[in-house]
């Protein structure tokens, strides 16, 4: 339960055993709340009660009363705290076993972040996150949690990939409720997959909370639709983490469509120069866009032939979304940004 007042500073007295109302105790002294907790109900007395602005009844932690009579029991406690003045509200409490959720942050902006995300976030006793998670605000949407920082920077990664397993596996198993936290969706080039197995394969419950992929919405932020009737009627995405293959520039250059490319800074010299040699038009609409809906969202726009020296110019880096095909013209026109691709394509012609 959310109580929208302000109890920093303010003493709160917590009825419910220790690891049944961890995550509550935890929430309310994020919130700057004075916390006392006792084990159960029968810790009601005058003096425990002076001075709360606020009680909470974790659970069915009302002492020995048999089923019956619980439902008087808590009657008779919530009369009691009202009496000396405080709020009463019951919590539900925190599962004895633990469990991980693999969450989906999204391209990093705040309201992109789903419903069933912050529900995770919000009852989690731990998240670890990578830098291109939603995080500025985390300490609010996770107020109960610890927050740890697993992230991964290009070439630098803070905790190796098996840590980041083990962890997810080893708070879990302490019977804490843990959120891996990562940009995009946990299954597009995000190694979800492999934090799925861990956990599995150590008995661990998971469950994956998509999220919106950058691969759609950080082009979609720059006004590109990846998909149009008429230009093109499909998209793929693709990894740039590494050189393609001779092979696979072919395959894609063959393909026709959108064509994204996710981590693909790094190896857009490599990328143009294989579609070039595969045959796809020199003069093909390509656009970077970095930092897809922060602040300072930016988009570079060129042709196959001058997006490297466009790039460069620009000193575009990572993270960036590349999109190749005729959508970029499409999206740049419906922007009034196509007579400068209308210029770069004249003077590739010349």
């Amino acid at each position: 339960m959310q109580l929208e007042i302000d109890l920093a500073g303010r003493r709160v007295v917590v009825f419910g055993a220790e690891r049944a109302s961890r995550r509550v105790v935890a929430r309310y002294r994020a919130a700057g709340a004075d916390v006392d907790r006792r084990e159960t109900a029968e810790a009601c007395t005058d003096a425990v009660l002076d001075g709360a602005a606020l009680t909470v009844l974790v659970g069915d932690a009302v002492g020995d009363a048999p089923d019956t009579d619980l439902d008087c029991a808590v009657d008779a406690l919530r009369d009691r705290c009202r009496r000396s003045g405080a709020l009463f509200v019951r919590e539900a409490a925190a599962q004895g076993s633990g469990t991980v959720t693999l969450v989906g942050g999204g391209p990093g902006a705040l309201g992109l972040l789903t419903l069933d995300a912050a529900a995770a976030l919000r009852e989690a006793d731990v998240v670890l996150y990578d830098r291109l998670a939603p995080t500025d605000a985390l300490a609010e949407l996770a107020p109960a949690a610890e927050l740890v920082d697993v992230g991964k920077l290009p070439g630098h990664h803070r905790v190796p990939q098996a840590g980041i397993n083990d962890l997810l596996v080893r708070y879990a198993l302490e019977g804490r409720s843990v959120v891996r936290l990562k940009g995009g969706d946990p299954f597009v080039f995000g190694r979800g997959s492999e934090e799925l197995a861990a956990c599995l394969a150590a008995g661990v419950p998971c469950r994956v909370v998509p999220g919106v992929s950058s691969a759609i919405s950080v082009p979609a932020a720059a006004g590109i639709p990846v998909t149009h009737r008429g230009v093109s009627h499909l998209f793929t995405v693709v990894s740039g983490h590494a050189p393609l293959s001779d092979e696979e520039h072919e395959h894609l250059a063959g393909l026709g469509g959108t064509l994204v490319v996710l981590m693909g800074v790094s190896t857009l010299p490599q990328l143009v120069a294989g579609l070039g040699r595969a045959g796809m038009r020199l003069d093909m609409p390509v656009a970077v866009v970095e930092r897809g809906y922060s602040a300072s969202q930016r988009t570079t726009a060129g042709t196959l032939a001058t997006i490297v020296t466009a790039a460069g110019a620009a000193r575009c880096q990572s993270p960036a979304v590349l999109v190749i095909g005729e959508v970029v013209r499409l999206g740049l026109d419906l922007q009034g940004g196509a007579a400068h691709l209308a210029r770069l394509t004249e003077s590739l012609a010349s």
